[in-house]
């Protein structure tokens, strides 16, 4: 029997989806390193932001958890470990693992503070002494990949719960007295179209990059994509064959990065000409600094580079601080222009192809 045949729902392959590079390239430079903080994708109606999401997961290699854990639990590495685990490791109890795919978690609009943060029985609490803890989304999304679709609609507050855990790689529940807290690492993308309205520029500031798609408008390229999503929609498991060696090789490409990455090096004066560019742009904060480093880095690893390039940070300031800017309600001048000038003044014009 064919591998690909399985019983859960087939999922459009990651290296089959044509067109919206920057979308695609944000995804792996976070999957990458998750400290980049997540990726928020502005665009039209129906430009494929769900499905690219949706296969970037699917093609991630299978983690393993402690069986039967809440978290996804690490078996070794104390930051994606609860602390429950953490106990039993230090007691010396050998716990079981299994292998799972990547979580991919969907926080619907209509979700309340309690689903998405978890909920503590207080009566069971207080009456038996006992913390019963009923996990929410950010519990089920550690070590994976939590997907807000039209964020800028998302009541603030749960924006806010959202990006602190982000942030924090934690999620701590507190009711009356009682104290819960549990790893919460995961890959933040929010997606949204403009015309529904932004998110205040405080909330797009914790974004660690902001890709911008737009509905593709070359005739031959729109044929290409419909046949490409017929094929798939009549023959599923054809197609995602005809795409698994790409895919396992992305996939492998993205592993070699992941171990690759903590050997990159950039730098000192490139790191300089880097805050050059936030400062000239007057982006507030240092937070497009450090994503900007930690973007270049994720880029040159996935190249399989040993250290960061003039090019690998062209490749992707862009997606790193047009969503930093102040915006002047009477500019109509897209962000990412004005970031480009910028670099090409600081950097020089060399063509990145």
């Amino acid at each position: 029997m064919n591998k690909l045949q399985n019983p859960t729902r087939p999922i459009f392959p990651f290296t089959a989806i044509i067109g919206q590079e920057e979308m695609k390239l944000a995804l792996i430079l976070n999957v990458i390193d998750p400290k980049i903080g997540g990726v928020m994708i502005m665009g039209d109606r129906g430009t494929g932001k769900s499905t690219t999401i949706r296969a970037i997961a699917d093609l991630l290699p299978e983690i393993e958890v402690v069986i039967d854990d809440l978290f996804n639990s690490h078996v070794s590495d104390y930051d994606l470990m609860s602390d429950t685990i953490k106990k039993k490791i230090n007691q010396g109890i050998q716990v079981s693992t299994e292998f799972i795919k990547v979580p991919m978690i969907d926080l619907p609009l209509g979700a309340t503070e309690d689903r998405l943060c978890g909920t503590i029985d207080i009566e069971k609490a207080l009456s038996e002494g006992i913390k019963t803890f009923e996990p929410g989304l950010l519990a089920k999304s550690n070590r994976g990949i939590l997907y807000v679709d039209e964020v800028n609609l998302l009541d603030d507050h749960l924006v806010d719960i959202l990006l602190d855990a982000s942030a924090s790689g934690w999620n701590i529940v507190e009711r009356e007295g009682i104290s819960i807290r549990h790893p919460a690492r995961f890959v933040l993308v929010g997606s949204g179209n403009p015309e529904e309205g932004e998110l205040r520029p405080q909330l797009l500031d914790r974004f660690g990059m902001h890709a911008e798609i737009r509905t593709v408008k070359d005739p031959y390229l729109r044929v290409q994509i419909v046949e490409q999503r017929s094929d798939f929609d009549l023959d599923p498991y054809a197609c995602m064959s005809k795409f698994q060696e790409e895919q396992e090789n992305l996939k492998n490409n993205i592993i070699l990065a992941q171990n690759k990455l903590s050997d990159v090096t950039i730098d000192y004066d490139l790191r300089v000409k880097i805050s050059e560019i936030c400062g000239a742009l007057d982006v507030d904060g240092l937070r497009g600094d450090i994503v900007t480093n930690r973007a270049a880095k994720a880029f040159a690893a996935y190249n399989g580079n040993d250290e960061v390039t003039v090019n690998d940070v062209k490749k992707v300031i862009k997606l790193c601080l047009r969503h930093r800017l102040r915006k002047d309600p009477l500019d109509t001048v897209d962000s990412g222009s004005k970031v480009g000038q910028v670099v090409d003044n600081i950097l020089g014009q060399d063509s990145l192809n």
